[in-house]
Formats: C-alpha cells, sequence, structure tokens
C-alpha cells in the first residue's frame, strides 16, 4: 500500500504481510495509517466522499505541510490485492483534491476525485481495467479495448463503485466484492445501550458487524450453525479464569450470556457485564466467527481490556491470521510482544519524521531494514 498527502502521511509506502503490528506514542499517527486503508474500502462502497466530510472535510483531510511548488494538492491512496481465488493482482489508486475555484460541481469542502485506476496483473504483464481522469472514465470491454463509459458522473463518486456495481465489469466487481469484505473493528461501544448488550434478530450471521450489532447472531452461528465453539470457549476460559459463554438456541432473537465460575449457577446478560467483558467478547465474534473475512483490522482492541485479558486476545489475533490478513493498531507494548510472539512478526514502531508519520527502520522503498539483512 502507498498513501500520499493524507492528514499526516506525507508519502509512504508499505510491504504488508499476514500480520502487520503497529506499535507507537500518542500523536505519532498510528490511526491515520490504519484510517487510509479503511478509505479504500470506502471508495468501493461508494463512500469515500462522505468518509473524508465526517472527518472534517478535504481541507482537514490534506496534508498541512509544504509542498513542491510543482506539485499540486493530492490525497493519493493505492493498494495491491491479491485474489486469493484466482491468484490475480489487482492494483487500485484513488486520487483526491479540492474543488477548482470556479467550478460549479459539487462543494467546497467535499473531497473530489481526480483520478482512478485498476489494473490486473494476469502474471505474464499487467493491464489496464479502468482509468478514471476527472469527469472522464474509460473502461476495458469485453473485446480487451479501452471505451468510454456513457453515464455522467459526480466529481465525488468514485469509479469502483459505479462499475462495480453496474453488472457489466465482472473483474471490477470481483475487486469491489473483496475490498468490501474487509473490516475495521474500532471502539466498541460499551454503555448501557450499546448494540453489544442487546438481543438481535436470529440471522444466520457469518461475520461480526463493524458496530458489533449482530455479535448474539455471530455467536449463535458459530455454536448452533457451525457446531463448534473450541477456540471461542478456550478464548472465555483463559481470558475469565474458567467462564463459559451460554448460547441458547435462537427462536426470533439471539441472544447469550455469561458463566462465571465463582457464580456457577448465575447467568450473567450481556448489560450486566463490565465494559472490558462485553468489549472482549465482541472482539472474540469479530475473530473467530463463522467465515472470517480476507482482511482485518483492528485499532487499539485493548482498550478497557484487564491486562490479563492480553494473552487471550493476542492468541484468538494469531488463530485469526491463518485465514485473514491482520492489522493491528495498539498503544500496549504487551499487546504488541504477545502477537509478536504467537505469529512470529515484528512490531513496527510508528514515528514522528520532519513532522509526517513514519515507520522507524523502514527504507524509502517501504522495506523494513532487518528484512533486507535477512
Amino acid at each position: 500500500m502507498s498513501v500520499e498527502n493524507y492528514r499526516s502521511l506525507r508519502s509512504i509506502r508499505m510491504d504488508l504481510g499476514p500480520v502487520n503490528l503497529f506499535v507507537g506514542a500518542n500523536g505519532t499517527g498510528k490511526s491515520n495509517l490504519y484510517r487510509s486503508v479503511q478509505l479504500i474500502r470506502m471508495a468501493a462502497e461508494g463512500q469515500f466522499a462522505r468518509a473524508i466530510a465526517e472527518e472534517g472535510g478535504i481541507f482537514s483531510a490534506m496534508w498541512s505541510g509544504r509542498l513542491p511548488r510543482h506539485k499540486k494538492a493530492r490525497i493519493r491512496l493505492a493498494a495491491e490485492i491479491v485474489d486469493a481465488q484466482s491468484g490475480l493482482i489487482y492494483s487500485y489508486s484513488i486520487v483526491a483534491g479540492f474543488r477548482p475555484a470556479k467550478a460549479a460541481a459539487g462543494f467546497s469542502h467535499e473531497a473530489q476525485i481526480k483520478e482512478e485506476e485498476i489494473t490486473i496483473n494476469t502474471g505474464r504483464r499487467p493491464h489496464v481495467v479502468m482509468q478514471r481522469k476527472g469527469g472522464h472514465i474509460s473502461v476495458r470491454d469485453e473485446n480487451g479495448r479501452m471505451v468510454d463509459y456513457p453515464d455522467q458522473v459526480m466529481t465525488s463518486e468514485t469509479a469502483l463503485f459505479l462499475l462495480g456495481d453496474a453488472g457489466h465489469y465482472p473483474e471490477i466487481s470481483t475487486l469491489r466484492h473483496i475490498i468490501g469484505q474487509w473490516r475495521f473493528y474500532y471502539g466498541f461501544r460499551s454503555d448501557g445501550d450499546s448494540p453489544l448488550r442487546m438481543p438481535c434478530l436470529a440471522i444466520t450471521a457469518p461475520m461480526l458487524d463493524e458496530d458489533g450489532t449482530n455479535i448474539a447472531a455471530v455467536l449463535a452461528t458459530l455454536a448452533h450453525t457451525r457446531q463448534d465453539t473450541v477456540d471461542l470457549d478456550r478464548a472465555v476460559h483463559d481470558a475469565f479464569d474458567g467462564a463459559a459463554l451460554s448460547i441458547p438456541e435462537p427462536e426470533e432473537y439471539a441472544r447469550f450470556g455469561l458463566i462465571l465460575p465463582e457464580f456457577p449457577n448465575r447467568l450473567f446478560q450481556p448489560r450486566e457485564l463490565s465494559d472490558g467483558q462485553i468489549r472482549f467478547l465482541a472482539l472474540a465474534a469479530a475473530l473467530l466467527s463463522y467465515r472470517r473475512p480476507p482482511f482485518i483490522a483492528l485499532n487499539e482492541p485493548e482498550a478497557s481490556l484487564h491486562p490479563d485479558m492480553i494473552p487471550a486476545l493476542a492468541q484468538m489475533i494469531a488463530r485469526a491470521s491463518e485465514d485473514s490478513q491482520i492489522w493491528v493498531v495498539t498503544h500496549s507494548q504487551a499487546l504488541a510482544d504477545a502477537i509478536s510472539q504467537r505469529c512470529g512478526v515484528n512490531a513496527r514502531t510508528v514515528i514522528r519524521q520532519h513532522g509526517a508519520t513514519w515507520i522507524e527502520g523502514m527504507t524509502l522503498t517501504g522495506r523494513m531494514e532487518h528484512d533486507d539483512e535477512d
């Protein structure tokens, strides 16, 4: 992946592995790294401009440091994405900037899409599938020729979403589907009205919603559809000193409760659990679900967790990494050490360098110095 001119990310490129672990002090820009990947998912969902608006608009999202005179102020995000089923390598990039002073389209604080491109590498050479410049889109047709996309596109709309949703471009639809399955889990609510504490409609749930709304259905799917809760039971037992989950077979609604070893005859409902307990169960549902997403990003998953829960969390992350690519941003050195030990990866230390976010020990090509030594 690579990012330019997004918040504190002046220009950064990283080679990513199966488990990507980031640690660093407050204010170094760890969450901006996480957010930049999330913006690619938002582009696939047609929510890129909205996501930028929700964080203050294009003026807030743009790198505020000095740029070379010949460079226009542009946010650029790019990623290489491997389709595990076909082995094809997709490359997607999106460039966004300000509305021109005299332009009538769009609003002044709205992110304007300037460029997009999708290429596919089949193993011989990459070929362009879609290319966008401003409002003009060229797309590869069934005969392999680049033709103009006939419909009008707004400056805030992403071509990845429009063409991927149109049904006429299967390669773009596949890429949109892959990215759309990525999941980003950050800051589960744990207040009394949190969706984590509520029953939910009994609908088979292969993976956890990002806000945790369907947690009870995810747990019920593991217990009664897969009929395999070995990993889940072990995680709960280890995190809560021998506790056990109770997951009754759903009727109209799915529910769950926790049985603590000191009160073996008492079922604790979700509304009675502590913030740390309910958040750990949400992380368990995210990481041990029936069908794991191809990419799972966790931002500060240790928040509100008791230190005794950290080993169990690290073990769940290691288990999930067998099927999913993992991205973890954490303040906790204990969690970083536990993940490193279980997954055999080195944590990347996020720092500020010349006012911009950087990775300690990373070369300009995106490789880590210790990788070059190996």
